[in-house]
């Protein structure tokens, strides 16, 4: 009777590099997964200094409603798409409201007293508990059918390398804020192994491509598919190394890492880079939970691509008889939207390893903000826009609602995966209990 071998010496006997085991270590043909129960995944996608109103809200409610400028690029998802209106940030304290916008947005907890000095008289700190996405990794890292190898992952884009009040939304407790990380090299090596410099990641990749060729003839139909997804990835990234050793020293270079940040005009390519790794890091099933944080709270991002020099907190702040501003914010908000629809175009076109559909009729993605409207400064009407299918609420639909506590949308997302906790961030504003109507 031959002896059982085990997954690393089944993979050893094929002759795959340690570098490669994080792209087949959850193939269901391999046997590496539990597929027994459906996945459910969330991602929270954050834009700053709020929307322009009339621009962004359906006039209608229900299910036939019409898109406006702002969320026109979700056209193509209409029927995997919930506009959520009147949910409302009701949590006060200490600090302005860009401050609480953004640090009790999945926290739903005032913030610490502290020496951080925004817009308003009393300076604040960290926020005073930990945030939605937190304490739902919490509850599936606790179980071994739903555990994975991070539980959940931080993307940013352009994110500041100051760390404060402004630029943090995930927390895993009081005073514990998270940094995402928005360098697409140091996610890759997060996820695939760390590489001391762009050189040995070059080595690495072209080890990593042939070792997937090689897992290819073993595994089934559906994993090649995965597998594709994956050698895509090494070969856009591998591209995307080549090009940076080929420019000169004296231009600009997209040199993904802390400098490039000053150089805003690289920000659709690292979001795109950003929402590459965040499908494949999906479809590995590495988490289930991510935020991707585009920018930070005041963010001032100078949207130069779309002939916009003025940074944009900057414009959020001119009055709305501005009327050249407006259509510069409905530009910019409408850009914001465009990698929301990117990201659930990818997730829509990948399919779900092991099981039926695609990543997004599993996953939950949210796109939000700290305020309702930037020159306001209102945390009234916080966009809400949810996509896809990951947590079986009725889709297709504008919900309108009378100015009830965020907290309850919180509330919902816990419940959506199966934790249904009592209260969430002040349960002062959890009495009601989770958010009707999203069921239908």
């Amino acid at each position: 009777m031959p002896a059982h071998r085990t997954r690393r010496e089944f993979l050893r006997d094929l002759g795959i590099s340690a570098a490669a085991l994080p792209f087949v270590l959850n193939l269901p043909s391999l046997g590496f997964a539990n597929q027994q129960a459906r996945k459910k995944r969330m991602v929270v996608l954050f834009s700053p200094n709020g929307i322009v109103p009339n621009a962004f809200w359906p006039d209608e409610e229900g299910d036939c409603f019409a898109f406006k400028d702002i969320l026109a690029p979700l056209e193509p998802h209409r029927e995997k798409t919930l506009v959520l209106h009147g949910v409302c940030d009701r949590v006060r304290g200490d600090g302005d409201n860009h401050m609480r916008g953004i640090g009790c947005l999945l926290t739903g907890i005032e913030l610490f007293p502290g020496n951080i000095q925004g817009g308003s008289d009393t300076p604040a700190g960290w926020a005073s508990g930990l945030s939605i996405d937190q304490e739902i990794k919490n509850y599936l890292q606790s179980k071994e059918e739903t555990r994975t190898r991070f539980g959940s992952l931080e993307f940013g884009v352009l994110v500041p390398e100051r760390a404060d009040t402004w630029t943090r939304m995930s927390y895993s407790g009081p005073n514990k804020p998270i940094a995402p990380i928005d360098d697409p090299y140091q996610m890759f090596a997060k996820l695939y192994g760390r590489m001391k410099d762009q050189e040995n990641l070059r080595s690495v990749l072209d080890a990593v491509q042939e070792d997937l060729k090689r897992v290819s003839a073993v595994v089934s139909a559906a994993d090649r598919r995965v597998l594709e997804e994956h050698q895509a990835l090494v070969r856009e990234l591998e591209q995307e190394l080549a090009d940076t050793k080929s420019q000169s020293i004296g231009h600009a270079v997209p040199q993904l890492e802390p400098g490039v940040r000053e150089d805003n005009d690289k920000m659709p390519q690292i979001s795109k880079m950003q929402i590459e790794l965040l499908v494949s890091s999906f479809a590995a099933d590495f988490a289930r939970l991510a935020t991707f944080q585009i920018t930070n709270s005041v963010g001032g991002a100078r949207m130069r691509w779309l002939g916009i020099d003025e940074g944009h907190h900057e414009l959020s702040h001119h009055e709305d008889s501005k009327t050249e501003s407006q259509e510069k914010l409905i530009k910019i908000n409408q850009w914001y939207c465009e990698q929301l629809a990117y990201l659930a175009k990818r997730l829509a076109e990948t399919p779900e390893p092991g099981g039926g559909g695609s990543l997004l009729d599993n996953t939950l993605l949210i796109w939000t903000n700290e305020l309702g409207k930037g020159n306001s400064h209102t945390l009234d009407n916080i966009p809400f826009i949810c996509v896809g299918g990951g947590l079986d609420w009725q889709m297709g639909r504008s919900l309108k609602y009378k100015r009830v506590p965020h907290n309850r949308l919180l509330l919902s997302l816990a419940y959506g995966f199966g934790h249904e906790i009592k209260t969430f961030g002040n349960p002062d504003f959890c009495t009601d209990g989770p958010l009707t109507g999203l069921t239908g």
